[in-house]
């Protein structure tokens, strides 16, 4: 009885696992009907080409892929229904054993020279009133972004947080942004996440509800590629989700493998865009928020020429990793969390404009309401309450290769000094200090009795942008001040 009881057991298992088991296959083929073959494809854990055939063929898991997609390669155009990119995936069905699934490409009627690529971090809107302003400050502000461009391919990519765990707001995101004509893809941010269920990867028994859900039913796969010209565009998901707001940053063994994966089907050197949630390099706030396992990241994408987007902490911060890898930790499209006009570092709300030739970026911050110009803000003496005798300029998109100069009455001062401290524009919109310290505010002491100030910021690009300030204050002499700390 008990070798009986144990057989059951073991057949009911088996039954189990059959029926989670699957064959994902179809054909990848062009307009004209075209078989077209080296497509990659996978189910967010396998990956597979297609033959000369068109013909693809995956063994999945059902009990964690939920989708079959492409990674469209750089010759074939992306497909959008009102502005989201939904063509390039299909949701696989548990109930059968043998899912198929066919797709077809365009196939671009010219080589593509060239694209700009608008990386937006964390609209995170809560209510009607946040969502409003999405659609009356930073949708126009893209819309006439976009229109600068005209001739160029434009494509869109929203770095998590679209809303704040309110996914019933999807949906007034998605026709939102329906308006800029341009497809616009999106990362899978903390707030994204149902907060009543934990992530599908952290759940002991797989169910139909999961954290991800609903998000996937917006917006597909959290992880995929695909392919721009010469370049290569990844998002990854970093946020490893328990439930009730709790998440570590990480993206886990799963998550690197996907990537390494991906990653094996790209010749090594092209331009690689990954996009995330959370950064994964922040030197400031002791790198809080950064996902945890960044050195596997670093080893998988070393032999390419890579560019991390990354939103979550509400504040700029940019790193050079390596020669080949740079992360750019952009302010937020919501700024502090709708709470006024700039981020906790003092950057402005806004979004991340990037220009692509080639193998090749330049990019440059876009403050929303600005011109495209508007790379820093300055203090005369006395607005920036703990350096009350310094005039302090905020250069939210600086590295280390930008040089930060002044002059006075036409005479050149030099470089002006890079100092760590929370910015006033934030504490003044806060209403009170909030602890985080940035490191891209510059100060210098004007001589007594100056009235005339030239700051000058070169960036990394060479270009210049100038700003001449009148004063009419008093200026202590630096001896009478009290020393920074």
């Amino acid at each position: 009885m008990k070798k009986q009881f144990l057989s059951f057991t073991l057949l009911l298992a088996l039954s189990t696992w059959i029926a989670q088991a699957a064959t994902v296959r179809g054909t990848v083929s062009d307009t004209a009907g075209k078989p077209l073959q080296g497509v990659v494809v996978t189910d967010g854990y396998n990956f597979t080409q297609t033959n000369e055939r068109g013909e693809y063929s995956l063994d999945s898991n059902l009990d964690k892929s939920r989708f079959v997609y492409l990674s469209v390669p750089g010759d074939y155009e992306i497909e959008q229904t009102k502005g989201i990119p939904d063509l390039f995936y299909q949701q696989l069905d548990k109930s059968k054993e043998i899912n198929e699934y066919d797709f077809t490409l365009t196939p671009r009627k010219q080589p593509i020279d060239g694209f700009v690529y608008l990386a937006i971090s964390d609209p995170q809107t809560i209510d009607e009133r946040q969502m409003k302003r999405f659609r009356e400050e930073t949708i126009p502000d893209l819309k006439q972004t976009i229109e600068r461009y005209q001739g160029k391919e434009v494509y869109g990519m929203a770095l998590g947080d679209i809303t704040w765990d309110r996914m019933d707001l999807f949906t007034p995101y998605k026709e939102a942004v329906s308006v800029l004509g341009i497809p616009m893809f999106s990362v899978i941010g903390n707030h994204d996440h149902d907060l009543r269920y934990p992530a599908l990867s952290n759940q002991k028994v797989t169910e139909e509800s999961y954290a991800e859900r609903i998000y996937e039913d917006h917006f597909g796969p959290y992880n995929y590629s695909f392919n721009v010209g010469d370049a290569h565009i990844i998002t990854l998901k970093d946020i490893d989700y328990y439930k009730d707001k709790k998440y570590d940053e990480r993206f886990g063994k799963e998550q690197l493998e996907w990537l390494k994966n991906d990653l094996s089907y790209v010749k090594p050197g092209t331009l690689v865009f990954i996009n995330v949630h959370a950064p994964v390099f922040n030197q400031t706030d002791k790198g809080g928020g950064n996902a945890e396992d960044a050195e596997s990241l670093k080893e998988i994408v070393s032999p390419y020429n890579v560019h991390i987007f990354a939103g979550h902490t509400h504040f700029f911060e940019n790193n050079q990793v390596t020669p080949n890898l740079y992360e750019h930790n952009i302010g937020a499209a919501c700024g502090a969390w709708w709470a006024g006009h700039v981020n906790r570092c003092g950057a402005p709300n806004g979004y991340l404009v990037v220009e692509v030739k080639g193998n090749a970026a330049t990019w440059y911050y876009k403050a929303t309401g600005h011109d495209s110009d508007y790379q820093f803000r300055v203090y005369r003496p006395n607005e920036f309450k703990s350096q009350a005798d310094y005039l302090v300029v905020n250069v939210w998109d600086w590295d280390p290769t930008y040089q930060v100069t002044w002059s006075e009455n036409g005479i050149e001062k030099g470089c002006m000094e890079q100092f760590d401290d929370e910015d006033q524009d934030y504490i003044d919109m806060h209403g009170k200090p909030s602890g985080y310290h940035t490191s891209h505010l510059f100060r210098c002491h004007p001589s007594a009795g100056v009235k005339d100030i030239q700051i000058k910021v070169i960036n990394r690009f060479g270009e210049t942008f100038t700003k001449n300030v009148h004063i009419n204050v008093k200026i202590i002499t630096k001896e009478q001040t009290k020393p920074y700390s």
